[in-house]
């Protein structure tokens, strides 16, 4: 290239990159994007069905040369009573760490290492699954192994004893931490202490889980009539349903597991407290809301956002971090239930002199939610939130996989997913009042706190815990950690 033609090519470029940067509007919020197109996939798209009746759902991808696979079986910590919670839980690890019928656990580890696969089985409350990533090349073997811990787990003892050791010496911390005292007695208040949300193991219960009852439970929940299987990774999809009915073939159905049950307790609003001695004092103010189904669903979900799930943009946030400097965090979260009404908090934690204050910012916010419409500012930020990240939802093969089958689980109504977005841009100002007046009333809602009661009570100049439920205040003992019992004459 002659000097010439250098400068002029160079003359080029910095015209068209004044002209580009001509284009660039001054501030961020005057930037213009096309619209976001995006359509969810269609469950029934990946949803197969096996000769004995099961659900399949799969997504083959040869991104990489691996292979998930997972099983979900309906039931989880519900099915334990009293007596012995903690069963499924700990039933879960041990199918993993205690071997097979066939198989010591030590000789299952190192088959598992030499392949390179991982398997794991976890329960929740309402769910146990069991998943086995593998490289293709090695996936019959794996498979194998893992068919035969979820059909033929060995439950050992020796490894029981081991998991025995760990959840006692996990009980013993209990009380180290407020957090974890915060969301015992806050499930106590929702649920009540015979629901099975608000159970936890104990030293008693621990005693009962034996390997004989953890087959007994095992065979409840492990069978075909309960399953749905999910398969993601490179592999045949002819292949893999041959696979999958040549495992099932002999695993007898069992009875279908039933819904989980409904707590009969209601939560009483007021004050309560537990005492610590700790700087801080940690909160939640809330009350039961509603099932995931509600015709309510959409608008109080923009509402929580609003409000305070919306991270820094969120009132509470704004309120008692960004304008008072009270607390570090200070949020709402709206946790729907599937089968009966979860709940709506507020929470954060603060200086023991400010927590009442902080409690009475929060107020102020649920009284203005209640008491004016939302600005037009608020509402396109909060529905722009779920409409932009909609397709985080699908962002993997296996994260889709495992939204169908929880869908297919829990019975979410068709067409959820192709309509969420317009029911979200459809939730009006009045409808977020609506809403607010129906479900936020303070006067209907618990305050706990876990603190150091007396300087919390007094609180400061500005407020104090008199300024509500009339200044009454339950205290809520502080538990022994190995048993959950009360403990007599709790420090004041």
């Amino acid at each position: 290239m002659t000097r010439t033609a250098t400068i002029l090519s160079t003359l080029l470029v910095g015209i068209g990159a004044t002209s580009a940067i001509a284009d660039i509007p001054p501030r961020p919020e005057n930037l213009v994007f096309a619209p976001l197109t995006f359509e969810p996939p269609k469950a029934s798209d990946y949803r197969f069905v096996l000769k004995d009746g099961t659900p399949v759902y799969m997504a083959p991808s040869a991104e990489f040369p691996l292979v998930t696979i997972s099983f979900t079986f309906k039931g989880g910590s519900y099915l334990d009573d009293a007596a012995t919670t903690g069963l499924t839980g700990m039933m879960a690890s041990l199918m993993r760490s205690g071997g097979t019928a066939t198989l010591k656990p030590a000789e299952l580890d190192e088959q598992l290492d030499f392949l390179a696969t991982r398997i794991s089985v976890a329960a929740s409350d309402t769910s146990v699954s069991a998943s086995m990533n593998c490289l293709k090349s090695n996936l019959d073997e794996s498979f194998r192994l893992f068919m035969d811990i979820v059909r033929n787990p060995g439950f050992d003892q020796a490894r029981l004893d081991v998991l025995k050791g760990e959840a006692v010496e996990g009980m013993k911390q209990r009380n180290d931490n407020a957090d974890g005292i915060l969301g015992r007695e806050w499930a106590n208040l929702l649920y009540g202490e015979d629901h099975f949300e608000s159970r936890d193991i104990t030293a008693m219960s621990l005693q009962e889980i034996t390997p004989e009852r953890m087959r007994a439970q095992h065979a409840r929940i492990f069978h075909p009539a309960n399953l749905i299987v999910s398969v993601s990774g490179d592999f045949d999809k002819a292949q893999m349903i041959a696979r999958l009915e040549n495992a099932f073939a002999g695993w007898t159905k069992g009875e279908p597991i039933p819904d989980p049950p409904a707590p009969t307790a209601t939560m009483k609003p007021g004050v309560y407290y537990v005492q610590k001695d700790i700087p801080q004092g940690k909160v939640v103010i809330g009350m039961r809301s509603i099932k995931r189904d509600d015709p309510d669903f959409f608008p109080m979900l923009v509402l929580n956002d609003i409000l305070g799930g919306g991270g820094f943009t969120s009132r509470i946030m704004q309120s008692v971090r960004s304008n008072e400097g009270l607390a570090y965090s200070a949020n709402s979260r709206f946790d729907p239930n599937v089968w009966y009404p979860g709940d709506f908090r507020a929470g954060f934690q603060s200086k023991s002199p400010t927590v009442a204050l902080a409690i009475k910012l929060i107020d102020d916010e649920f009284n203005r939610i209640r008491r004016e419409p939302v600005s037009s500012e608020e509402l396109a930020t909060a529905k722009a939130s779920f409409v932009e990240t909609f397709p985080q939802n699908f962002s993997s093969k296996d994260s889709m996989l495992r939204l169908f089958v929880s869908d297919e689980w829990t019975k979410r109504p068709d067409g959820y997913w192709t309509t969420f977005r317009e029911k979200i841009n459809s939730v009006s100002p009045e409808d977020i009042q609506r809403v607010a007046q129906k479900y936020l009333d303070p006067s209907q809602m618990a305050i706990l706190v876990v603190g150091d009661w007396t300087p919390i009570y007094e609180g400061n100049e500005r407020a104090s815990m008199k300024n509500f439920f009339d200044g009454n205040a339950t205290q809520i003992p502080l538990r022994d950690p190995m048993t959950l019992v009360p403990i007599k004459n709790p420090a004041k």
